[in-house]
């Protein structure tokens, strides 16, 4: 009995250690990241953004469509904080609307593209020789082909016309191709490892070490690389739209508001700035977290930020 109860008792202090490991991990990284004075500024404007963005329209009587009450190309009032434009659209309702487009067109390029370049970089980088070749060959193909001229010229052939959806999976299925790249070159380190080695002689199989072993241990990478990729996205995407081959009205977009405003920077520039402001500090938030990320997750990592 009590052999048993010392077992019990140190596999539990051993189960107690490991949680405690893991916790303090995950604390270094938070301690790390918060360190980072503009990764944190960023994070919470970004936050901010994203409330005015989904949460705003709740409390904003008007919309991004056309109301006949609404007078055409007003000024900044009272009434219309951001004044109005030729057709009768409340611009800040215009605003809250194409900010919300662009998120949800950022965030599912982030999720797909991450997704589909993980797993694509992780399986050529752990079978490598041949099958390595071939995939990345096929990767370099995706890398060499301009995302916009690509993006734009399959979006003009959708029928019905481009929604922020489909835009979404034209940009994922052209953006993959880099995360693909990063993640093969964290494998082709990680596959000769002991971890890996014990994996392979338990047979666990390629897809399980892939997804279980290799896929957790190159994180960090991984969510930098998504990181950065939601500011490729939204450039993508406003890119598209200023050249009227993004998301189509009576939808918008803050990429479609600039476009639209080109002509009116001196005249009405409260049609062009507001979205054109909006739409570079979403780049900017994006990117110093994304650097913040890189810093936390970096073991080497010993300086801090003050």
């Amino acid at each position: 009995m009590s052999d048993n109860g010392t077992q019990t008792s140190a596999r539990r202090d051993s189960a107690d250690g490991v949680s405690r490991a893991q916790r303090t991990q995950i604390q270094m990284v938070t301690i790390r990241f918060f360190r980072h004075r503009p990764a944190v500024i960023s994070l919470v404007s970004l936050l901010i953004i994203i409330g005015f963005a989904f949460l705003g329209p709740l409390f904003w009587q008007w919309d991004h469509t056309v109301y006949r009450e609404i007078p055409s190309n007003l000024p900044p009032s009272a009434d219309h904080p951001l004044g109005t434009s030729a057709a009768g659209h409340d611009v800040l309702g215009q605003l809250m609307r194409g900010a919300q487009q662009t998120l949800k067109v950022a965030s599912l390029v982030s999720f797909s593209a991450t997704a589909l370049g993980a797993l694509w970089g992780a399986t050529s980088g752990y079978f490598g020789g041949r099958v390595d070749s071939i995939m990345m060959r096929v990767a370099e193909v995706f890398l060499v082909v301009p995302l916009l001229v690509a993006a734009a010229a399959i979006s003009g052939n959708v029928r019905g016309g481009t929604t922020w959806l489909s835009i979404a999976l034209i940009i994922a299925l052209f953006a993959w191709a880099q995360i693909a790249r990063v993640v093969r070159g964290v494998v082709l380190s990680l596959r000769e490892q002991e971890f890996i080695e014990a994996a392979r002689a338990s047979g666990a199989s390629a897809p399980w070490i892939i997804v279980r072993h290799l896929l957790p241990n190159a994180a960090g990478p991984i969510i930098v690389a998504a990181t950065l990729l939601v500011a490729t996205a939204i450039l993508a995407e406003a890119g598209m739209s200023f050249l009227q081959l993004g998301i189509q009205l009576p939808d918008i977009s803050l990429g479609q508001m600039v476009g639209s405003a080109r002509t009116a920077v001196s005249t009405r520039p409260w049609l062009f700035y507001p979205p054109g402001v909006l739409l570079v500090l979403i780049c900017l938030t994006i990117n110093f977290i994304g650097d913040g990320l890189r810093d936390a997750l970096d073991p080497r990592q010993t300086r801090v930020r003050r």
